[in-house]
């Protein structure tokens, strides 16, 4: 199938300082970056290389110190608080560590996230039963986090970051936390939303092998971006 490429996300000459005391640490130092819809891209880099803060940017988890990022059109930067809490709602989350509330089971951590207008209680637990089955948990549904494994936990956590129809998923580190085979199988599902479902996906990581699999890598190094590669 064939889709309208359309741009979902651009950073235009994004910095970021902290201060470190008096001394300030420049940790993106004008970062330019465009993600067209259905695109699936590694940002890819050492620690300290700037990627993390370049997830909070585009995230909306923080704002810059200069420059702008635009999420399907709208200045993040221009605004205040609420806005920002709306828009980061729109995007899709997925952490290292999942993240999941131990005391919900896997249909109501999904279920929890669900923000879509007018979805009445009964139509929010099938969204949330039908996103697990996407993901190869219809089984586990009423399990609690305590009772799945590495690789069901990032699953869940996958079908929670896709609840709410996001305009992009944003996985730091989505394969950090779980052995090598599962891995491969995290990898090869988030290969297949991508490509049977058109998700856009940003992977933030230092794994060359995760990069890799994706269509793009973007390589940061002291802030910057110094190397771009289609896979």
């Amino acid at each position: 199938m064939m889709y309208l490429k359309t741009l979902v996300l651009e950073t235009v000459n994004l910095k970021k300082t902290y201060m470190l005391g008096e001394v300030p640490v420049y940790a993106l130092k004008g970062v330019n970056l465009k993600v067209e819809k259905g695109d699936f891209i590694a940002i890819l880099g050492p620690s300290g290389s700037g990627k993390s803060t370049l997830l909070n940017m585009i995230g909306a988890l923080d704002r810059p110190t200069e420059g702008q990022v635009f999420i399907e059109g709208v200045d993040a930067s221009r605004l205040n608080d609420n806005e920002l809490a709306d828009l980061r709602r729109q995007i899709g989350f997925v952490f290292q560590f999942f993240n999941l509330i131990p005391r919900l089971s896997a249909r109501g951590n999904v279920e929890l996230t669900l923000a879509i207008p007018g979805l009445g209680k009964t139509e929010r637990r099938k969204r949330a039963e039908d996103l697990l089955e996407n993901v190869g948990l219809a089984a586990r549904v009423h399990h609690k986090p305590s009772e799945l494994s590495g690789g069901e936990r990032q699953r869940v956590a996958i079908a929670r970051a896709l609840a709410n129809n996001p305009k992009f998923l944003l996985m730091d580190e989505p394969t950090g936390n779980i052995d090598s085979k599962t891995a491969k199988e995290i990898m090869d599902l988030v290969k297949t939303l991508n490509e049977k479902q058109n998700v856009t996906i940003i992977i933030v990581t230092h794994d060359q092998n995760v990069a890799s699999q994706t269509k793009r890598s973007v390589q940061m190094l002291d802030g910057s971006i110094v190397k771009e590669t289609v896979n």
